[in-house]
């Protein structure tokens, strides 16, 4: 008996390597179909300020975008916000600003909010919100020069200008969390979901 039982690929509503990646590893089929959203703008309208919430919203219209104009798959959205205190970060756009960030982060511990979200055409079947806290110890100047020259342009890659399966658990002190929630994506409740929802062998 195969693990997946549904005819068709879970469809990711996302670009993400590492969340594909999490995916695959787990026995679960895979088509990227990353969603065309202005996430900027659907922020903006929202006026949100919780970062938790900010995350399950994107994570949503992300998850229905695709759905929408894939009738019939599942389609699972996802999306992570940071925060430091009431400070909340987007991707850096360059080198120095990912630079800036680390800075501000430096010595701190700051939380990663992790959102999924499944939907079939207009209906979202399912969303959770997990939360990891990290703390960047103090590094040198040195260091985040090195840093920065090693991680290249993967510091723009993601919402904390670092990748904890590279060089960028050398920027930390202390994690607390699940390691797949800092990656972006909070498995296993979703394997439980699949699950009960009769297309992952329970």
């Amino acid at each position: 008996m195969p693990l997946w039982l549904a005819d068709k690929p879970l469809v990711l509503a996302s670009k993400s390597a590492g969340r594909r990646a999490l995916l695959q590893a787990a026995g679960v089929p895979v088509e990227i179909m990353p969603a065309d959203i202005d996430e900027r703008g659907i922020e903006n309208r929202a006026a949100l300020s919780d970062p938790s919430e900010v995350a399950a919203l994107l994570a949503r219209e992300k998850a229905r975008a695709v759905a929408t104009a894939m009738p019939g798959r599942l389609v699972l959205g996802a999306d992570q916000t940071l925060a430091l205190d009431t400070r909340r970060f987007s991707k850096p756009k360059d080198r120095a600003a990912a630079a800036d960030q680390l800075r501000v982060l430096r010595g701190n511990t700051h939380a990663l909010h992790s959102a999924i979200a499944v939907a079939s055409g207009s209906a979202v079947l399912f969303e959770h919100v997990d939360v990891a806290r990290l703390t960047m110890r103090p590094f040198s100047e040195d260091f985040l020069q090195f840093y920065l020259d090693t991680a290249g342009d993967a510091v723009t890659s993601s919402v904390g200008a670092y990748q904890l399966e590279g060089i960028g658990i050398q920027l930390f002190d202390r994690i607390d969390g699940d390691y797949r929630t800092i990656l972006g994506l909070p498995l296993l409740p979703l394997l439980q979901w699949l699950r009960q929802h009769g297309v992952l062998v329970a």
